[in-house]
């Protein structure tokens, strides 16, 4: 099946001079569940081209198996570096969309009108939506059928305050992904500071963090795979 994934293009950290981005673990862990499995792949990003990398998931602490298999992955490297227009994109093309996290997407995919005519577009027409970390902040501008807000009852997660005051970002980020989510009525669980947690809710899958990433990637799959089934019953 297809599948699109979605980055930043954002790459300020707020007013601190400092860089920002998609966060490496976080593309590159469901990356690979998601094409180990079979499943076709095509990364876009609102300005298309080479996503900004956050330079701390780059650093030497942060690195996994899957980070390394990705930076010394020919074909990756080259996808990522030519991410397609997201305006380009038609979501008739892809069975389900995953959003990675870092920072960025705080400043962009979640003031994003393209982004929010996807997620409901995809939820409409039965097509899972995964987010990890700090993309289910994204969420807080979209809407249900009904026209409220889409979280309103719904179970989800996301970084936390307590991971963003680990971080000390508290004071620079334009707002808290866990209290933006809350006060649109979410029902917002999580696992504990950098704990692996993801909650699945109907077609919306979210993840908590970056060591969340697979397992969000791995939910997705398993709601994708119910959905394939249903419609060939």
């Amino acid at each position: 099946m297809n599948i699109l994934i979605v980055l930043t293009s954002h790459d300020k950290l707020g007013d601190t001079g400092e860089k920002t981005g998609f966060w490496l673990e976080e593309l590159a862990a469901p990356y690979y569940a998601l094409k180990d499995a079979g499943h076709d792949l095509v990364l876009a990003s609102p300005k298309g081209g080479q996503p900004p990398l956050d330079p701390k998931s780059d650093a030497p602490d942060a690195q996994t198996e899957d980070t390394k298999r990705f930076k010394d992955d020919p074909e990756a490297q080259a996808r990522l570096a030519t991410t397609r227009l997201l305006s380009d994109v038609s979501l008739d093309e892809y069975d389900a969309i995953f959003f990675p996290g870092g920072h960025g997407p705080l400043w962009d995919l979640a003031q994003s009108v393209r982004v929010k005519e996807l997620i409901e577009g995809a939820l409409a027409a039965q097509k899972p939506v995964g987010l990890v970390c700090h993309a289910p902040a994204i969420l807080k501008n979209v809407c249900a059928a009904d026209g409220g807000p889409l979280v309103k009852g719904r179970k989800v997660t996301g970084f936390t305050n307590a991971e963003e005051e680990a971080v000390g970002l508290t004071d620079v980020v334009p707002f808290l992904l866990e209290d933006a989510l809350k006060e649109q009525g979410a029902d917002f669980s999580e696992a504990g500071v950098f704990q692996p947690h993801v909650v699945t809710d109907g077609l919306l899958v979210t993840g908590q963090n970056p060591p969340s990433s697979a397992p969000t990637a791995e939910a997705l799959m398993r709601v994708l795979e119910k959905e394939k089934a249903s419609e060939d019953a």
